[in-house]
Order: structure tokens, then sequence, then C-alpha cells
């Protein structure tokens, strides 16, 4: 039987999922736990993934300013990593920071392995504005950082095609 993936906006209807699927990765302290008010605050922000009609992944894209946004919550299920699913959720953060004409995207993260396969650079943290720390007061770690900022500069003109959003696979 063929399996359906398929990326897209997050609705209303996905928090109870999202706040399941984040919590195990919050509690690992890979991400930041976000409780449901905040992610029904921040829902325009998020992209997620399901599988067969079940959501396995989310990502956001958080705009800091006209030039800057940060992906961030970004957690793919562990039953179905490898299979490419993160880089698909990035590249949908990508395309929605370039059609709101953000050119610097950057995250904070302990893989970035994974995003320099994606052209990310390794920056210091330093060099990243000062409201970007805003959400990380909230962090057990925030006076002793571990993460590793990544950063990447978007083309000038935006796609216009998304990146693959919907896959049927055998």
């Amino acid at each position: 039987m063929p399996h359906h993936t398929l990326i897209r906006s997050a609705e209303v209807r996905d928090v109870d999922a999202m706040d399941a699927l984040l919590r195990p990765f919050a509690a690992q302290k890979i991400v930041l736990l976000r409780d449901k008010d905040d992610l029904f605050e921040h829902l325009q922000e998020f992209i997620v993934v399901e599988y067969d009609g079940i959501l396995i992944g989310t990502a956001a894209l958080h705009v800091y300013a006209s030039h800057i946004a940060e992906i961030r919550s970004l957690v793919v299920d562990m039953n179905h990593q490898g299979k490419q699913l993160g880089k698909k959720l990035v590249q949908a953060c990508e395309y929605k920071a370039a059609q709101l004409g953000v050119r610097t995207v950057f995250a904070l993260t302990y893989v970035d392995d994974f995003f320099t396969r994606m052209d990310y650079q390794i920056v210091p943290k330093e060099s990243l504005p000062h409201k970007v720390w805003t959400v990380c007061i909230h962090c057990d770690k925030f006076a002793a950082c571990d993460e590793i900022a990544v950063v990447k500069q978007l083309p000038k003109t935006a796609s216009s095609t998304p990146p693959m959003f919907e896959q049927t696979t055998p």
C-alpha cells in the first residue's frame, strides 16, 4: 500500500499533536519546551509534515526583523528520521522566508552538520542580533549555552515554486 507524505502549514487541529511531538525533544533539551498557548500564539509560523495522516514533524520560522529569521522547533519523530523530512521542513521554512523578503535565516542547533550540508555556515553566536536571545532566557542552559549558530544567506530572488510538499511512496 502506498504511503502519503504531506508538508503544509500548521492548523489549529495540529496543536495537540505538535505538543506531543515536541515534548520528548524538549525533555532531552534538544528544543525549548513550548506550551500549547505558545503553540497557538505562534501557529502561523509552523510548518508540519504528515505521514499517512499522522503528524510526524514540525518546524517554525520566526521573523525577527526585515532581514533575519530563525528556524526553530525543528523535530522529526524518531521513527521517521533519515527520510529527508527534516531537510524538507528546513527548505519549506527557507521558501517561506524568501517569499516574505527575508534574506538571512539562522538556527541554533546541536546538529550543525545537518545544516552545513544545506549550505549553512557556522558563525559565532555573538554575531546574531541581541533580540534573538529573548527566547533563550527561558532555557536552563542560558548562562552556558552550548548550541551552535548556523546562518544561511538566501538568494535575492525567491523561487516561484515551493519545495516538494506532497509525495506518495510505495
